[in-house]
């Protein structure tokens, strides 16, 4: 893997030296937030609607000091320095603020937070995905429902279970029943035409990709049974890693006859020739 330089409390630094406390409350129990944020071609995509996200998670946990405007110039500053590892159309930058060094149990200390940015380079997607269903829950009713925050066990079991099924991804229904979202995606589907979403009281992220797709392709976000996975016409998921991304499978089997639909190519048309005319959407 490329060596790549981070950004760590104020401080450009070499990847070897990108570390923080063994105390520090994000690595101890999970207590801090994150965006993973699109590198176009060495430009940043949607920064504003990702920081803006990230402040409202860090307020809903209860982490003080989380300023955007800081994180903003962070975030040129570490992509400007990586310059000669990125270029791909799906180069991510990530950025983590956590409580900080503090105990080792769940109690927070008053001290000061930790922030670090680094960038990943070359993930390009592929245009069709599988994806499998699960067994767990989404709790729609959660302290952290709706929250981006670095507590994402549940989701590197999911997602284990998908890779060993030969999928990309894995689809909560939450516990009322209804689909609600992948491991790191939001689900669409069209049935008899029409362009569905669940809504967000449906306990899934507010992702950025999901809230710019309903503004540029319209549908409408309504509940869905979980079976939506497997009887309408058309699936898709969305994420800043994925952009538009159709299913084809889920569980092994075909959906939607097995390759993209009209509607998903038109979706993923759109959102491609937008993002290309508005860098900060």
């Amino acid at each position: 893997m490329t060596s790549t330089v981070f950004w760590v409390n104020g401080a450009l630094v070499p990847e070897a030296e990108a570390t923080t406390s063994a105390r520090d409350h994000g690595f101890v129990v999970g207590d801090g937030v994150f965006e993973a944020v699109k590198i176009d071609r060495g430009r940043i995509f949607a920064l504003s609607r990702h920081l803006a996200r990230m402040a409202r998670s860090a307020a809903g946990i209860g982490l003080p000091g989380f300023d955007v405007e800081t994180v903003r110039r962070a975030a040129h500053e570490v992509v400007e320095a990586n310059a000669d590892v990125l270029g791909s159309a799906y180069d991510l930058l990530r950025i983590t603020f956590t409580g900080g060094p503090g105990l080792l149990g769940s109690g927070r200390v008053d001290g000061p937070p930790t922030l670090v940015l680094g960038v990943t380079p070359g993930h390009d997607p592929a245009p069709e995905t599988a994806v499998v269903t699960v067994p767990y829950r989404r709790n729609e009713l959660g302290a952290l429902t709706g929250l981006k925050t670095t507590s994402y066990g549940e989701n590197v079991v999911a997602l284990a279970r998908a890779h060993a099924a030969g999928a990309t991804e894995a689809v909560f229904a939450n516990t009322r029943g209804q689909l609600c979202e992948g491991t790191g995606t939001n689900v669409f589907v069209v049935r008899d035409g029409e362009l569905l979403t669940p809504p967000l009281d449906s306990g899934c992220l507010a992702g950025v990709t999901r809230a710019l797709v309903l503004e540029w392709s319209g549908g409408r976000e309504v509940e869905l049974p979980y079976d939506a996975l497997t009887d309408s016409d058309e699936v898709f998921l969305t994420s800043t890693a994925r952009d538009v991304q159709a299913v084809v499978a889920v569980d092994g089997r075909p959906v939607g006859g097995g390759t993209a639909g009209p509607v998903t190519r038109e979706v993923a048309r759109v959102f491609a020739d937008r993002q290309r005319e508005r860098l900060d959407p």
